[in-house]
């Protein structure tokens, strides 16, 4: 099978802004009866390059043992003389269907002249035949261009008998039969485990085995799944989400055994046992539980400040958690550990009144003893007794 972008641009209308829009065509074409496909993307980027194989594919009812493109870069990433690099998805579409990509040489239109043909003959037999219609959508574009396609294929020929539909049919034979599922467009990119064991893959994170925190893994993404591989082993893959809600899809065997033997509670239940305790316990829970990428790493921590309940009392962790707030938006377990610790979430009347009563001594001030001025009260007395005896003289 032969495949090219054609040269010629279809258009399509904005219906809102009535701003006219190019749309790009594919063009596959047989070699032997030149029976022609012929599909208009938006783009020719590589999703669309590798849906346009896929439903040449599906439209010949077959797969050709050999595929020839040009040396696009959604095909080829690099030709020498030594070998041929093809863009990886491409490669792992000709794998899924069992074909080789021979690329023609560069500057040398030869090596596919039947595609060349076709896209010379769409071009005139299609586009110039519907250009002065006016399209409003893709769909109803390649609905008319499909119609065109039916006609050109069946068309007879001008100097031999049969048409190229009368010639498929024969070479309809030596195509391999299709897969059992079509291959679904993969884009491939590389990431690095964070230390959260997730990687992203556009706005989503996924999670990975925790042995493979900051290690650099390969990430296949398609429509509906996302696959990580490390060093050409797949180590997991997910169904691919799109709910906006939930930015973290987390399995429970990748997560490390600390934080795996919380997976039976949900951060609802955190802070529906906070709600019982008070609005400030409540608020401590949340501020942790936002504070984490993935929610299900501040379990522990909302576990051990709850169970503060049970050593200091409920009402003493409701007041530790709105002292912490008064400090800061975001107080931690190991602030309101402290407050409690210290007593700083009792009244002032209350420290006051537990702690020690003051001697009778100290309750006038401090009074320096004898021992301060470095004498003992044996000393003073011989002391005084000396200067009594001098006197008497």
């Amino acid at each position: 099978m032969e495949v090219d972008w054609a040269g010629q641009t279809a258009q399509l209308v904005d219906n809102e802004t009535g701003e006219i829009l190019d749309v790009y065509i594919f063009v596959a074409a047989l070699p032997y009866s030149g029976y022609a496909y012929a599909e208009a993307f938006w783009d020719m980027k590589q999703d669309s390059w590798i849906a346009a194989h896929v439903n040449a594919y599906n439209f010949f009812g077959g797969v050709s043992r050999i595929l020839v493109p040009d040396n696009l870069k959604t095909g080829v990433v690099k030709r020498t003389k030594a070998e041929i690099i093809l863009n990886r998805s491409y490669q792992e579409m000709a794998e899924h269907y069992g074909c080789a990509i021979i690329p023609t040489r560069v500057r040398s239109p030869k090596d596919k002249a039947n595609v060349e043909g076709a896209v010379g003959i769409v071009s005139t037999f299609i586009l110039a035949a519907i250009r002065n219609q006016r399209f409003f959508s893709l769909r109803e574009l390649n609905e008319v261009i499909r119609e065109r396609l039916h006609a050109l294929n069946h068309k007879p020929f001008q100097n031999k008998s049969g048409s190229r539909a009368s010639l498929f049919a024969k070479e309809r034979s030596s195509l391999l039969p299709l897969p059992r599922n079509s291959y679904e467009a993969a884009t491939w990119k590389n990431a690095k485990v964070s230390y959260n064991y997730h990687i992203q893959a556009d706005d989503w994170y996924y999670s990975v085995p925790f042995e493979y925190i900051k290690r650099r893994v390969d990430v296949r993404i398609t429509r509906n799944t996302v696959e990580v591989f490390y060093e050409g082993t797949r180590i997991c893959s997910h169904v691919r989400s799109y709910d906006t809600r939930q930015r973290y899809v987390t399995t429970e065997a990748h997560m490390p055994p600390n934080h795996q033997k919380y997976v039976q509670w949900d951060g609802d239940r955190f802070r529906s046992w906070a709600a019982k305790i008070g609005a400030n316990t409540t608020a401590v829970v949340e501020s942790i539980l936002t504070g984490y990428k993935v929610e299900q790493q501040g379990y522990r921590a909302c576990m051990a400040l709850l169970k503060l309940s049970d050593q200091y009392s409920e009402e003493r962790l409701e007041a530790a958690c709105a002292k912490g707030l008064f400090y800061t938006p975001r107080p931690s377990y190991k602030s309101i550990q402290t407050i409690l610790k210290s007593g700083q979430d009792k009244p002032i009347g209350e420290s006051e009144s537990e702690s020690p009563p003051q001697s009778q001594a100290s309750k006038y001030g401090f009074t320096r003893g004898a021992n301060y001025y470095g004498a003992s009260s044996d000393s003073s007395n011989s002391k005084n007794a000396g200067n009594a005896g001098r006197g008497q003289k």
